[in-house]
């Protein structure tokens, strides 16, 4: 091959790759398999070194730079790379579209404005500076006036074109550009200067695989993706910059072709997004016109409930006036022009002093410290306690009564405390120790051998004993209707009730005498415990109250139960069968710590508690008890969630976090396991899928620290459909 065809064939490869580039990083398809796109570039890298003379700026292969950079030169922006004004309220949002409204002379509240609207990446603004379609500079938006040079590391990022796409006239009429401007485009791309502007970010999955790799090596982990991103921009070798694998998403064109009035083609913003993704940028698909601003606050609300499905940091939304003749009469006030608002999500954060700590009593006897705290709005509640967990995580922080400390709420009901600002001390905070005696019986307190938890000793512990009999009762367990804890706590210090097997020798005799008891009312507890006396067994092994056994846990063991004695294959119908619980004592009795482990979602810890519950003599008295008083076991009804009629998803574990809008949760359980699946209360190696709704909790996070499948409302209900 002579080097004119050796010229042609370069050429062909890197439009063929670019070709590929764009539609993987701009219109989110795969034309062909990374290991056909390597092969490409592989012949392409081979040709140039044959033959480096014909090496040209735009080759894919001159992403990564050679020799590292001693240091970033300055570099002066065309125009300011201005702020924007946050608003954090739809007030503030009103309040700002007044003043639009006064300046742009339109009478208020009669408004055609409409708004552009983006989501708000959390990254590092960049300028991108094309000549002739050809990327010549890349640079930092500094101090808003000068920049620093990182052309080499943006090149790094494939989702920047080094090469601009020239877009079709028939593309160019369907964003709406008539014949003239079309020519006057052209005239301008391929003799004129053009500048892109956006947001480079490092994604979520990226970032947390890269602190796992520093965490194995010793190194320092970064706080979050933004910083992680803009010290990866900042690195003078490139090639460290190409391995953090970044990404970046434009919002921005400057060129004498894109803004409105004299001598503009375009009349929206909205446009100036689609000119973008037709010159080979990303851009974000999930942003969207709004007519109006309650449209904008709907999508803003929309985003601030989904912000953990994204795939990178995001902290509101960035509302744009869409007119773009507006814009020069709007103008700009201090740092931020006035035609846009960052509207900003309710913080997830926020700083408190902690004024007690105080130790609760569940009903296994461990006790919970939590901190009581000088009150603060979360992510739009007023928060006045969290928890600490137990004294070990005291311990890990630092924490001291009196404490400024920093408070999350990322969509858990219970906020946490995550960190201790000792260089806000004042000399006078108090070391929290853990208590000597239980603060409700004041019995024995020690620390069971292996465990991190605190444990009150007394078996007849007050606190311990209504909350066990307030699990019995609890929705997910008998859910016996009238039976509330302010009944229980009577019945408790009467000595009618002291476990649960007592509740179904109580006669309405008995509780007459008590307060807010009358004939009728009487007669109708009675009658409402008498009809439980006939429960399903999920929601009996849960009442037991076994230590770590929760809903799911239970429902687990139930399934366990009934399918290992009528050897029905998971796929088929469970019969609507009854059990005596001397039988249900035995199975259990009879399970050794391996084959409960074997048990989907039980691990060693759960397994361990399991057995110890059922060879424990108080226990299996009580199990006594509940069958001489007539409480007799079925197995799980249809509406119970779980009888199964397919196998679609046979063998599946799902974690259920956040909520959801077209199904409840008991919806979306009661389905997974009709369909075969099984539903985990926790996230482990085991879990298959993640479904992630409204306000995930810390879930999310701990799937994809360990790599678990993450799916959305809609992709999950397009699975049990």
């Amino acid at each position: 091959m002579d080097k004119l065809a050796i010229k042609k064939r370069l050429e062909k490869l890197k439009s063929e790759i670019e070709k590929y580039r764009y539609a993987y990083h701009v219109l989110d398809k795969s034309l062909i398999s990374d290991a056909a796109l390597d092969s490409l570039k592989n012949e392409l890298e081979k040709l140039e070194r044959q033959f480096p003379d014909l090496i040209t700026p735009d080759s894919p292969t001159q992403r990564v730079g050679g020799a590292p950079l001693a240091k970033f030169t300055k570099v002066r922006h065309a125009a300011p790379m201005m702020s924007l004004y946050d608003a954090f309220s739809p007030a503030d949002m009103r309040d700002w579209e007044k003043r639009l409204l006064k300046i742009s002379n339109f009478q208020f509240p009669i408004s055609n404005f409409g708004y552009y609207c983006e989501l708000k990446m959390d990254g590092l603004a960049v300028s991108l500076v094309y000549e002739k379609g050809e990327f010549v500079l890349g640079a930092t938006r500094g101090d808003g006036e000068i920049g620093e040079d990182v052309t080499q590391n943006l090149k790094t990022i494939e989702a920047i074109p080094l090469v601009l796409r020239r877009p079709a006239q028939a593309e160019l009429k369907k964003i709406g550009l008539n014949s003239e401007a079309i020519k006057r485009f052209y005239q301008i791309f391929d003799h004129d200067r053009l500048e892109a502007r956006g947001e480079a970010i490092m994604p979520n999955k990226v970032f947390n695989e890269l602190n796992q790799e520093n965490e194995q090596q010793g190194k320092p982990k970064f706080a979050n993706p933004r910083n992680a991103a803009a010290g990866s921009i900042r690195q003078l070798d490139s090639r460290l910059t190409a391995r953090r694998r970044l990404d970046c998403y434009i919002y921005s064109l400057l060129a004498p072709f894109i803004k409105g009035g004299q001598g503009g083609f375009f009349n929206t913003h909205e446009q100036e997004h689609k000119l973008a993704k037709l010159l080979g940028f990303k851009v974000l698909d999930k942003n969207k016109f709004c007519k109006n601003l309650a449209e904008a606050v709907k999508f803003h609300d929309f985003w601030q409930a989904r912000r953990h499905d994204l795939p990178f940091e995001c902290d509101g939304i960035v509302v744009v006036v869409n007119d773009l003749s507006l814009w020069p009469k709007l103008g700009v006030v201090g740092k931020g022009p006035r035609y846009m608002m960052a509207y900003k999500f309710a913080a997830e954060q926020a700083t408190t002093v902690i004024e007690d700590v105080i130790w609760q009593v569940g009903r296994t006897g461990v006790l919970t410290p939590t901190a009581h705290l000088k009150p603060v709005k979360i992510y739009g509640v007023t928060v006045s306690r969290a928890t600490l967990h137990n004294l070990d995580e005291i311990r890990r922080l630092g924490l001291k009564i009196g404490d400024t400390v920093i408070i999350e709420r990322a969509g858990d009901v219970i906020p946490k405390v995550v960190k201790v600002l000792p260089n806000l001390r004042a000399g006078g905070e108090k070391e929290i120790k853990a208590p000597k005696q239980c603060p409700i019986c004041y019995g024995k307190v020690d620390k069971a051998e292996g465990e991190v938890a605190y444990k009150c000793l007394n078996k007849n512990c007050y606190a311990v004993n209504l909350r066990r009999l307030g699990h019995w009762t609890s929705k997910s367990a008998l859910d016996i209707d009238g039976l509330g804890p302010k009944i229980i706590e009577q019945l408790y210090k009467q000595g009618l009730a002291r476990d649960a097997s007592d509740f179904y020798k109580l006669t309405a005799e008995d509780l007459l005498p008590l307060e807010r008891f009358a004939e009728k009312s009487a007669e109708n507890l009675i009658a409402a415990i008498a009809a439980k006396k006939e429960i399903e067994l999920g929601r009996f092994l849960y009442g037991l109250g076994i230590l770590h056994i929760g809903e799911e846990s239970a429902l687990m063991l139930a399934k366990q139960f009934q399918i290992s004695n009528f050897q029905f294959p998971i796929s088929k119908q469970i019969p609507n069968s009854k059990f005596q619980i001397p039988k249900i004592k035995k199975y259990f009795q009879g399970l050794t710590l391996d084959e409960l482990q074997n048990i989907p979602d039980i691990g060693p810890v759960v397994a361990k508690s399991i057995y110890d519950w059922f060879h424990e003599q108080r226990n299996l008295e009580l199990l006594r008890q509940l069958e001489k008083n007539g409480v007799t076991i079925v197995s799980q009804k249809s509406s119970a969630g779980w009888r199964i009629k397919s196998q679609k998803l046979e063998g599946k574990i799902f974690v259920l976090t956040g909520g959801l809008e077209q199904l409840t949760r008991d919806q979306a359980k009661a389905k997974i396991r009709e369909l075969g699946g099984d539903v985990s209360s926790s996230v482990s190696q085991k879990t298959d899928y993640v479904v992630s709704g409204n306000e995930p909790g810390s879930k999310l996070e701990k799937a994809r620290k360990l790599g678990v499948k993450i799916i959305n409302e809609q992709e999950f209900l397009k699975m049990i459909s």
